[in-house]
């Protein structure tokens, strides 16, 4: 059986499985999107909350440049973001940033 969901569903999904901190709301927003214009949340997509917690992340630009050894020190935040963003893309797919400047990735 194929179901098509909402933004609002997909919501609920994360808080039936337990997860609904794992995303800030805007960060799920922006998942929601990138899966919906990517086609991945076509009406084939199963949805997997748990599978989209292991493969995608929510970060700050700092909490970023921390875990993958990016030097941004002496950097303005605007430079900072900037290298930040320039190793995400090349190493794997950024879906989106909210608007208090988190940036959801792909794992790797």
């Amino acid at each position: 059986m194929i179901q098509t969901i909402g933004f609002s569903q997909f919501c609920d999904a994360f808080n039936h499985a337990g997860r609904k901190d794992q995303f800030s709301y805007q960060a799920k927003r922006v998942l929601f999107d990138y899966l919906d214009e990517t086609g991945e949340g076509n009406d084939e997509y199963d949805l997997d909350v748990i599978a989209l917690c292991c493969e995608y992340s929510e970060s700050t630009v700092q909490d970023v440049a921390s875990d993958y050894s990016i030097d941004i020190d002496g950097n303005t935040h605007d430079e900072a973001r900037g290298l930040v963003m320039e190793y995400l893309d090349e190493q794997t797919t950024v879906c989106g940033t909210t608007a208090d400047g988190a940036i959801v990735y792909a794992q790797f």
